[in-house]
């Protein structure tokens, strides 16, 4: 099979675009230093009562791979709809652990068994759920449906 020089120089661009999006996924801050948390949850929490969905409470850091992976993946077609449907996202930047402490306390999140870590609350602030044993924190190597599978889990919570 013979590839023409044009095929070729298309092919290149395309690897060229997959790798720039690829990196974009890590240059794009999605934990802001000087965030109030406090404040974001507060926010998220109104915004829940009024729409009836229950707010997720993503706790990870700018430095982590895997962090970016999920934030990649909730916007995708596979995820970004349901998510939307269901949940208020809130980022909680946990630093190298020393930030927002008070608040991986109040919702049982154990940022030393890795991040990003969940914490799933109603629209009343009432804890349903954190992730205690690092479940999401491998989130490279999950398929679409698994994230899914867990969101639609967190959904039905009461």
């Amino acid at each position: 099979m013979v590839i023409s020089k044009t095929h070729l120089l298309a092919l290149f661009f395309v690897a060229i675009s997959a790798c720039a999006q690829s990196r974009m996924v890590l240059d794009t801050p999605i934990y802001p230093e000087g965030v109030d948390a406090k404040k974001e949850i507060r926010a998220a929490l109104v915004q829940a009562k009024a729409q009836n969905k229950h707010v997720l409470l993503v706790f990870g850091a700018d430095w982590c791979y895997d962090c970016h992976v999920l934030d990649y993946r909730f916007h995708s077609p596979e995820i970004e709809p349901f998510l939307d449907k269901n949940f208020v996202v809130v980022h909680v930047n946990i630093g190298r652990g020393e930030t927002n402490v008070d608040l991986s306390n109040k919702y049982h999140i154990p940022v030393d068994k890795g991040v990003p870590s969940i914490a799933v609350v109603s629209p009343t602030g009432a804890l349903l759920y954190s992730t205690q044993h690092g479940e999401i924190s491998p989130t490279r190597r999950m398929p679409a449906t698994q994230i899914v599978g867990m969101l639609e889990n967190w959904a039905a919570l009461k």
